[in-house]
């Protein structure tokens, strides 16, 4: 059976078990992940309180999950030893391990080793002959 825009109004949560909104019509008071982020706050561990769907047609439907804003907490702070460590992780991602130096960026995942490294026989300005 697929889902239809008004099957996914159920305010009561009586047909998913949470209280389940079309997608984009969610009502004050609740926000997802990204938006209490940008807000300057984190869902602080309470549990997901509503959530929104989209209707597909050839998939499950998009979900949404939602969180109360009052209920939220605001972000924890950056502090000396978290940014120490965040620089030291970002920095092992630009280290090539084939030729030992830092690329200056992050290393493709897909090739593991700086371009050079990757791709020897290429030409100075990256274009193979």
């Amino acid at each position: 059976m697929r889902l239809t825009r008004a099957d996914c109004f159920d305010p009561t949560g009586e047909r998913f078990g949470i209280p389940t909104f079309p997608w984009r019509c969610a009502p004050d008071g609740y926000a997802t992940r990204r938006q209490l982020r940008a807000a300057g706050l984190r869902p602080g561990g309470q549990p997901v309180a509503a959530q929104c769907l989209r209707p597909r047609r050839r998939r499950g439907p998009l979900v949404a999950y939602l969180y109360r804003v009052d209920r939220a907490m605001p972000v924890r702070p950056m502090t000396p030893g978290r940014r120490a460590a965040l620089a030291k992780a970002n920095a092992a991602r630009r280290l090539c391990p084939g030729c030992g130096l830092d690329a200056g960026y992050v290393l493709p995942a897909a090739l593991g080793t700086c371009v050079p490294c990757a791709y020897p026989e290429g030409t100075s300005d990256g274009i193979a002959a």
